[in-house]
């Protein structure tokens, strides 16, 4: 099974650099609420891959984006993550916290495998069990042709 998630992280929620009022103020507030909930799971996998195990459990509850975001941070997965940055002075403060916060992330380190289950093992099983028994009746079909033309 695949799944593939997109998600844009990006643009300033900073009130002041804004000037988010009213609704679009309470929407900036959840945004870095969320964020900040990405920030700290993203730090306890970090010290989870260090062998830091100190950290008690990983918190994906605290926020929809970190429970979204559960299988492709933490679970049996390949990630990838695309930091943007901005050249103008003027974003250098935000430009160097992506850059810290995609530094983080790149020392995360997830144990992928294939996902098999009982069935699919089961299924496997039956499917060599009927190739070898069809190869046994085509040689049994060739070996009694060959007997018949002989005799």
């Amino acid at each position: 099974m695949s799944k593939i998630n997109m998600v844009d992280l990006a643009g300033s929620e900073r009130a002041s650099q804004t000037g988010a009022t009213g609704v679009r103020f309470e929407e900036s507030k959840h945004i870095n609420q969320s964020l900040m909930s990405l920030g700290v799971v993203i730090k306890n996998l970090c010290a989870l891959a260090a062998g830091r195990s100190d950290q008690g459990p990983t918190p994906y509850r605290d926020s929809k984006l970190t429970m979204l975001l559960k299988d492709a941070v933490g679970g049996n997965c390949k990630t990838v993550m695309i930091a943007t940055i901005s050249p103008a002075d003027q974003d250098y403060e935000q430009t160097l916290s992506t850059l810290r916060y995609a530094n983080r992330v790149k020392s995360i380190r997830n144990k992928v495998m294939a996902n098999v289950t009982k069935t699919d093992e089961f299924i496997k099983e039956l499917l060599e069990e009927k190739e070898a028994l069809l190869a046994k009746l085509n040689d049994r079909r060739k070996s009694s042709i060959g007997y018949s033309e002989e005799g």
